[in-house]
């Protein structure tokens, strides 16, 4: 059963967090381990069971950095721990990037920086965001989620980066 299962919910790279919040609700109340002290072992570890896949599936579902990969992988497109290769102007850009982030002084480069940045990360969303909203399992071809893949792993550098200039 996968997270989208669970949640009785789409497969969507943007679920209704609100939705995803009740659903999670529902299924503690449900499945809680607090609630089965009494309950026989095999019950009380079902019960654990159930809420670990629920609070995992909760992570997962309200973070995309967690959730690209996991549709990916779900339709088989992106395999863990893969050796992906991104293009060569790209990475470029980014070691130029990585280069200005060393040599960054002060606040004010750091905040010049997190424009470029962010500016880097919505030329490379813009392409894909069509994408993602109107993704549809079966229906959506290979190609498309293979420019996800593309996205996703830019992405990873970017935020790497992000996370430098903190």
């Amino acid at each position: 059963m996968n997270h989208f299962e669970l949640f009785d919910i789409p497969v969507s790279f943007f679920p209704d967090t609100t939705v995803v919040s009740k659903k999670y609700l529902m299924l503690q109340k449900k499945f809680h381990p607090d609630f089965f002290a009494n309950a026989s072992p095999d019950e009380q570890a079902e019960a654990l069971a159930q809420s670990s896949m629920a609070n995992k599936a909760l992570l997962v579902l309200k973070d995309s950095a967690l959730l690209i990969p996991y549709i990916l992988e779900m339709n088989e497109v992106l395999s863990v721990n893969e050796n992906y290769q991104l293009p060569t102007s790209f990475l470029m850009e980014v070691m130029d990037l990585n280069e200005q982030v060393m040599e960054v002084s002060d606040d004010t480069q750091k905040a010049a920086l997190r424009i470029q940045l962010k500016q880097l990360e919505n030329e490379i969303f813009e392409p894909i965001k069509a994408l993602l909203e109107s993704y549809q399992v079966g229906i959506t071809p290979k190609e498309a989620l293979l420019q996800v893949k593309d996205y996703y792993f830019k992405k990873k550098y970017l935020d790497r980066i992000a996370d430098e200039l903190q």
